[in-house]
């Protein structure tokens, strides 16, 4: 029963995961901003600099510290504060060493002699053999213009972090939609030219018949099969493209390569695709709204921060600190104190015009962070404008390639039925037929180019597409 279980779960398994992904676009950008590894990574980035602004702020908040150490004396010195004087009836030899012995004596009328004796003082210990030691730290910093411009600082940095992972996201989407577009053009492409193949392989078959017949030359059929082998070449390039693209595709949205997938969305070439670009055409543009601008937004206060930093340094640094020591055997003559309090400032005076050179540069840099925000603003509502104008020449020509197609395959139509009545040669149907596929590729090519151009402006105006 176990095995039998088995067996059935891994072909369940089996079945399931060779069913083919079917994604619309949306499904696609949305999966893409969920698994792709640029944006996962930017989106740790994030992360990071969030982090990175509470590690700047936690260096002037109180900081606590414990330090144990362990030392052992083989030999402890000693020292003597010096011994007494005694009165002996006995002479002791003078020591200069220890400095012990008579000093003097008398000698009495009854012949008795008294001596003035030093004695040695008793001996301590300056330590002890195994010493033990506990301190325990805390230090806060009162002022610091370093610290203040470093916290404003980590909030730039985050914020930069934010808009890039913004950019990053859009970058992607942009890909993964043009990436989308190009499957979509191909199968398309693909199912008319699999229609105009069976529609020359039943030509062909009619008038190899016919020449059997000696109605037509054996020439017009060798005509027709070339054309035949020409698009079944184009065929097999569109599905090896197909299959690259959708490869491409799978990267760009974190799916595994066994994985199949299929567009399911149908390509985009009606009105409704002329009514939204020529809204897109006419639309404003924001210049605070575009991510390449709130960008270079941030490298301005990134350098206006970077000079705060350079006069900060004419700023003193303030800090206080509070130690608590405890020992363990401590000797019997211990002078250190158990708690210091302290504070410590450090006034910056003279640095023979080092200070001074860094905030000129900072200043410079300053300078040039604001003529780069200038420079870009005005290159941005420059390309706004080219990009607008772009999409309206690629939405004409979009409409007028469209027109052609149609006309182009009208005619191959009824230059075919006239070929089959012998109202035409072989060469009429062979030109009529490359003019349509040719009109049929710079057909679509001009939708490729109409929605990359739409994409581009999209992008630009920082238009979420996945929420349009």
């Amino acid at each position: 029963m176990l095995l039998l279980t088995v067996v059935l779960l891994a072909g369940t398994l089996t079945a399931f995961a060779q069913e083919t992904m079917r994604l619309s676009k949306q499904e696609a950008l949305k999966m893409a901003a969920q698994h792709n590894t640029e944006i996962m990574n930017s989106e740790l980035d994030l992360q990071i600099a969030r982090k990175k602004i509470w590690e700047t702020t936690a260096s002037g908040l109180p900081q606590i510290n414990a330090k144990g150490n362990y030392q052992h004396t083989f030999k402890v010195p000693t020292v003597s504060f010096g011994g007494g004087m005694e009165l002996s009836d006995q002479n002791i030899p003078f020591d200069p060493n220890t400095m012990t012995g008579t000093t003097s004596g008398v000698t009495l009328q009854s012949g008795e002699s008294i001596y003035l004796n030093a004695t040695p003082g008793a001996e301590i210990e300056l330590g002890v053999p195994n010493y033990t030691t506990f301190d325990f730290t805390v230090s806060q910093l009162i002022f610091s213009g370093a610290y203040i411009v470093g916290l404003q600082a980590s909030k730039v940095y985050y914020n930069f972090s934010e808009h890039n992972a913004e950019k990053t996201k859009l970058d992607v989407l942009e890909a993964v939609s043009n990436t989308y577009n190009v499957i979509q053009l191909s199968e398309e492409s693909k199912k008319i030219l699999a229609q105009n193949l069976d529609n020359i392989t039943k030509t062909l078959y009619e008038i190899t018949e016919m020449n059997k017949q000696g109605f037509v030359e054996k020439t017009d059929v060798d005509q027709l099969e070339l054309s035949a082998n020409t698009v079944r070449n184009t065929i097999n390039q569109v599905e090896s493209n197909i299959e690259i693209t959708y490869r491409l595709l799978k990267i760009q949205l974190g799916i595994e390569d066994s994985v199949s997938v299929q567009v399911s969305d149908p390509l985009a070439s009606d009105e409704s695709l002329s009514v939204s670009i020529s809204a897109l055409a006419t639309q404003p543009f924001v210049l605070e709204q575009n991510v390449d601008f709130k960008l270079i937004q941030i490298s301005e206060k990134s350098a206006e921060l970077q000079l705060n930093l350079a006069k900060s340094a004419y700023l003193p640094t303030i800090s206080a600190f509070y130690n608590h020591t405890e020992k363990v055997n401590k000797p019997a003559f211990d002078f250190a104190p158990k708690d210091i309090l302290g504070v410590s400032m450090n006034i910056p005076i003279f640095s023979s015009g080092q200070r001074s050179s860094v905030v000129s540069q900072r200043k410079m840099d300053l300078e040039k962070a604001v003529n780069t925000r200038k420079f870009v603003s005005s290159s941005l509502m420059m390309q706004a404008s080219q990009y607008q104008d772009d999409l309206k020449v690629k939405l004409e020509n979009y409409q007028n390639q469209m027109k052609n197609k149609q006309l182009s395959d009208e005619i191959y139509q009824r230059t075919l039925e006239k070929y089959k009545l012998g109202l035409a040669t072989s060469m009429d149907l062979m030109s009529s037929q490359n003019q349509f596929l040719t009109n049929l590729t710079s057909y679509y090519q001009s939708i490729y180019d109409l929605q990359s151009s739409k994409i581009k402006l999209e992008k630009l105006f920082n238009v979420n597409q996945i929420t349009q």
